[in-house]
């Protein structure tokens, strides 16, 4: 009676569990392996390689002796009959790819395999499934007792697809990487005593590489092959080192050190390259995914190309220092620069004033336009003979001056008479108008202020400025 009760439970267990369950016989398939073992097939791979149709051969000799109902219903059939009597639609197209590798386990000795596939409904939808089965004890010799269990993964694997085309199509750059071995780098450092990384990096510069090449790139998405110019994935991850380099390192440094001090997330600002060696100006997202605080396995980084950005950063900043007409420096940043050396007082320093003569009349005579060409030839001057040496600035509508830190009073009055000769040669290479300066300079002593040497500069400007007006004067041909 108890064997009787036993055996009615089974069946109802195996009728409504809530996984789809399979009775299948695959002693037909036994029968046909052993046909191709007697005609000396060795190697199934191989042979399926030549003979695709035994594919199709095999999943026809499967006989199908039960299923539960939810089988009936996870395949939209109306009956179990109806269902087993139109298996043809279920066994078919993306089926034979993960069935060949059943077959494989099979020719192997292999009695339970398990593994990911496509099945389909008696409409024609296409079912993501994890399957299941195995070789009944006491049936291993005919296999005509095989168990079989159905999961439907549809929805999870749309759901990995959903995933993975937003990963794919993001509009920013996205890596996913392993470290893991960094983590473990870490531990072995901790167990042998070391507890502030920033100073085993000082010691020890090398260890920062030796993580670089911990590094696994798991994934990467097209917009990052696009930002770095590279082909395919193959082509971007086997020249890393040509993206990772100069800069970097000293970025990749802190970042290791935010890591081993716990900061799992960070956001820095640094520089990459693409393949052709172009740099690339990056804001970088940094994060140790929930979940794996522990091993450091799942890393995502995110990379924002901002280079349009810091070049127009750059670019205001230049317009807040620079002159726009010259390119020379401005008042203001003149100004500000005096204040700095003051406050880092070298000895000596010597300033040299330069003001445009004639500068009014020019525009008079022959328009705003060729005064301006005027105070651009002037600004070209100034800056040969500055030699990117010394600071120079536009302080005002015709006056310029320049810095000359740690030179003495000789070497700024050589710096004049080259400043004059350059004036006479750019005299020779343009029309009029003239290009003529009136120039002064002064040297700074321990008791002078720098402003009280701009102003004996500036005198003594305008003393040699009075000279060119009293020699045009006597001279008209000047």
């Amino acid at each position: 009676m108890f064997g009787s009760d036993n055996k009615e439970y089974l069946i109802t267990l195996f009728e409504y569990a809530p996984i789809s369950l399979w009775e299948q016989d695959f002693s037909r398939i036994k029968i046909l392996f052993d046909d191709l073992k007697k005609q000396g097939v060795k190697t199934l791979d191989s042979y399926l390689d030549s003979h695709p149709e035994f594919i199709d051969e095999c999943m026809q000799a499967i006989k199908v002796l039960n299923v539960n109902q939810q089988t009936v219903s996870m395949f939209k059939a109306d009956s179990k009959e109806t269902f087993l009597s139109n298996l043809n639609l279920v066994f078919r197209d993306g089926m034979r790819h993960h069935f060949r590798d059943e077959l494989l386990s099979l020719w192997n000795g292999e009695i339970k395999w398990a593994g990911e596939g496509i099945n389909y409904t008696l409409d024609g939808e296409a079912l993501d499934i994890i399957l299941h089965w195995r070789i009944l004890p006491e049936h291993e010799k005919n296999w005509d007792k095989v168990l079989v269990t159905i999961e439907d993964i549809t929805a999870r694997k749309r759901a990995e697809k959903r995933l993975e085309s937003l990963f794919e199509s993001s509009p920013i750059s996205l890596w996913e990487e392993d470290y893991s071995e960094i983590k473990k780098y870490f531990d072995a450092l901790r167990e042998q005593g070391v507890t502030d990384f920033e100073d085993y990096l000082r010691e020890h510069p090398e260890a920062s590489l030796h993580c670089a090449s911990l590094i696994r790139v798991l994934n990467i998405n097209q917009k990052t092959l696009e930002l770095f110019g590279a082909n395919s994935k193959n082509d971007l991850l086997n020249n890393l080192s040509q993206v990772f380099r100069d800069e970097m390192g000293n970025s990749f440094a802190k970042e290791l050190i935010d890591l081993w001090n716990g900061k799992l997330y960070y956001e820095r600002e640094g520089i990459n390259y693409s393949l052709t060696g172009e740099p690339i100006n990056i804001l970088l997202s940094f994060r140790v995914m929930p979940g794996h605080e522990d091993d450091f396995s799942w890393v995502t980084v995110a990379i924002q190309d901002i280079t349009a950005r810091k070049k127009a950063e750059e670019y205001l900043r230049y317009l807040g220092t620079h002159d726009v007409m010259t390119g020379l420096y401005n008042r203001a940043y003149f100004e500000e620069t005096i204040l700095k050396l003051e406050a880092n007082r070298v000895e000596p320093t010597s300033i040299v004033i330069v003001d445009l003569n004639y500068l009014k009349h020019v525009n008079d005579t022959f328009g705003h336009q060729a005064g301006d060409k005027l105070i651009r030839r002037i600004a070209e001057v100034l800056q040969a003979a500055s030699e990117d040496k010394y600071f120079t600035a536009r302080i005002g509508g015709d006056e310029f001056v320049v810095i000359l830190p740690n030179e003495n009073e000789e070497t700024a009055n050589e710096f004049m008479k080259h400043l004059q000769v350059l004036v006479e040669m750019n005299n020779k290479f343009y029309r009029e108008p003239e290009l003529s300066v009136s120039i002064g300079v002064a040297t700074s002593t321990p008791e002078l202020s720098l402003e009280k040497v701009i102003n004996l500069a500036d005198d003594a400007m305008y003393k040699n400025k009075g000279e060119h007006h009293r020699r045009r004067k006597d001279d008209p041909k000047l």
